[in-house]
């Protein structure tokens, strides 16, 4: 068997929180490419059907749509037994939902600072965390959480304190789950994009503003592609990984370089 063969992924089930529109759109898309069977879970029932629509379409590969708000154990509990009971297992979880705001640390309140760390941090534990028991269950399985470049770096000009500590702290977070899981067959790693052209990046009246600057700080002059991030997202997902937990894969046209 060849290398593109051992990274397919036929016969696995995987979930992608966020997965509507953006990065997770793309990952969902990537998975479904490669043969897996997919969960699109989002807040947005509607946009989440539409996408599922989509990619099965050019797949024929199956997919489920599921409203969930990550940030309730309950619903997170619900999410996990509507995957194993319609789609019978789960072998990949990528959790990726998460929100940012733009705020100066003096000015950030409480309630917004929670907010940011309820959905990146706490919501991202908490799905890790129900993939993970029924990974341990079965034996195997592998958790991809998206971080960001943010959890490196100091973004500017925008002030995004409580998004970097956030994202930050899903890196540590994973490293732990990493080691604590490693000799029981579940792996956890994390994906650190850069600047990304999502959707709602590009029509951001917040954000459009300020790539320009960000194109001129990255050395290579240019912001990604969601589609750029596809390829380590499959090979994270697959058995060809087997050998790769607890790792960080920074994706940024080199940005955190200096």
């Amino acid at each position: 068997m060849g290398i593109l063969e051992k990274m397919r992924l036929d016969g696995k089930v995987a979930f992608v929180t966020g997965g509507a529109r953006g990065i997770g759109k793309s990952i969902a898309t990537a998975l479904s490419e490669a043969g897996a069977q997919v969960a699109i879970v989002d807040l947005d029932l509607d946009e989440a059907q539409r996408t599922c629509a989509e990619i099965s379409s050019a797949t024929s590969n199956r997919l489920i749509a599921i409203r969930t708000d990550i940030t309730s154990p309950q619903q997170v509990n619900e999410m996990i037994d509507r995957i194993l009971s319609e789609l019978g297992r789960l072998d990949i979880a990528f959790c990726n939902a998460g929100i940012s705001n733009e705020v100066a640390v003096e000015d950030d309140t409480y309630d917004d600072w929670k907010k940011i760390i309820e959905v990146n941090l706490n919501g991202t534990f908490l799905t890790a965390q129900a993939a993970g028991r029924v990974m341990l269950k079965q034996g195997k399985g592998s958790i991809i959480c998206t971080a960001s470049m943010s959890a490196h770096i100091v973004n500017v000009p925008q002030r995004e304190a409580s998004y970097a500590a956030s994202k930050a702290g899903v890196i540590q977070m994973c490293k732990a789950m990493a080691v604590e899981w490693a000799t029981r067959n579940v792996r956890v790693n994390t994906i650190s994009p850069g600047y990304m052209a999502t959707e709602m990046t590009l029509n951001s009246p917040a954000l459009v503003p300020l790539i320009d600057q960000w194109n001129e700080l990255s050395p290579i002059k240019r912001m990604g592609n969601p589609e750029e991030l596809q390829s380590i997202a499959v090979y994270l997902a697959g058995d060809t990984s087997s050998f790769t937990t607890g790792s960080d894969f920074i994706v940024d046209g080199a940005y955190t370089c200096f």
